[in-house]
């Protein structure tokens, strides 16, 4: 009977020592001993372990990768302008031991040591590196956070910045530089089509000058553009040759005329050149008779 007794209370102390003693790690999570005070080096995996109840302390640390946002951190860039910048660290633990043993709090000290980074990083960086040259800064960034973190037994797996915060009166300049470039190169295309027409119309203009055929048909050409709209007047070009044709032929016909005929002297030109309205006008002047002048008896004229 005291045997029995016995058993059961082994059984009953077994029991309570099992209870105090297990413990359960999951499986994103490694657990640390530390017996009377000093960690021990076998790290314990996932699943249930066994511990010295009063003797051993487990830690279970986490071995996920930990998002984690960097407030906004104002400063001045290299080339002198105030901006507010934030970014984004993930980060895991590789190393249980060094991460609880050399750092007191390593979450937060990953945090502090991210702001002093992204701070130096733009004090070191030009505001269009910020804007347009992220990936580049993001690697800097990296190294710089993960250099002191190797020795916490962090590793960090990548930074991110993720907004570059502009004072208003940068934002509009800015916007008015952009307009002016977009301004400028409107112009620049717009003086390049002008210098490629030139030159096409240079060259048909020497290919029209060898062969007159051609702009004549250029001028049907027009003609029928012209034509196809409904216009009730048609303006058709009058080509200057012809007028400088005309202008140079009856000078040259008139000399010989001019040679040969001579005026007599005293009389006037005006006289002898009788236009065919004045003759015709004094013709019918000697041929009309009026009628009182008809009827008057021994043919007397008034």
């Amino acid at each position: 009977m005291i045997v029995l007794d016995l058993v059961v209370v082994a059984l009953g102390l077994g029991a309570v020592w099992a209870a105090a003693s297990a413990r359960i790690i999951k499986q994103y999570e490694r657990g640390l001993i530390f017996r009377f005070g000093r960690v021990l080096e076998a790290v314990r995996g996932p699943g249930l372990t066994l511990i010295v109840p009063a003797v051993d302390r487990l830690r279970k640390v986490n071995m996920q990768i930990v998002t984690m946002p960097v407030p906004a951190q104002d400063g001045i860039t290299r080339d002198n302008v105030t901006v507010k910048v934030d970014a984004v660290v993930y980060f895991n633990v590789v190393d249980p031991v060094r991460a609880i043993v050399n750092v007191q709090d390593y979450l937060f000290a990953v945090s502090q040591v991210a702001q002093t980074s992204l701070r130096s990083m733009i004090g070191k960086s030009d505001l269009d590196d910020l804007l347009s040259n992220r990936e580049k800064l993001n690697q800097g960034l990296e190294l710089m956070i993960d250099s002191p973190a190797l020795v916490w037994g962090i590793h960090i797996d990548r930074v991110e910045i993720k907004d570059v915060a502009l004072p208003d009166s940068m934002k509009r300049s800015m916007s008015r530089q952009a307009e002016a470039e977009r301004e400028r190169r409107a112009r620049v295309i717009t003086a390049d089509g002008e210098l490629q027409a030139s030159q096409k119309l240079a060259q048909a203009a020497a290919t029209m000058a060898d062969t007159p055929t051609a702009l004549q048909l250029r001028l049907l050409e027009t003609v029928v553009e012209v034509a196809a709209e409904k216009n009730s007047t048609l303006v058709l070009p009058f080509p200057v040759e012809l007028l400088r044709f005309l202008e140079r032929h009856p000078t040259t016909e008139a000399k010989p005329e001019a040679a040969a005929t001579e005026v007599p002297a005293g009389a006037e030109a005006t006289a002898a050149v009788e236009s065919p309205t004045e003759r015709a006008i004094g013709g019918d002047a000697g041929a009309i008779e009026s009628p009182a002048a008809a009827g008057m008896p021994n043919g007397q004229h008034v």
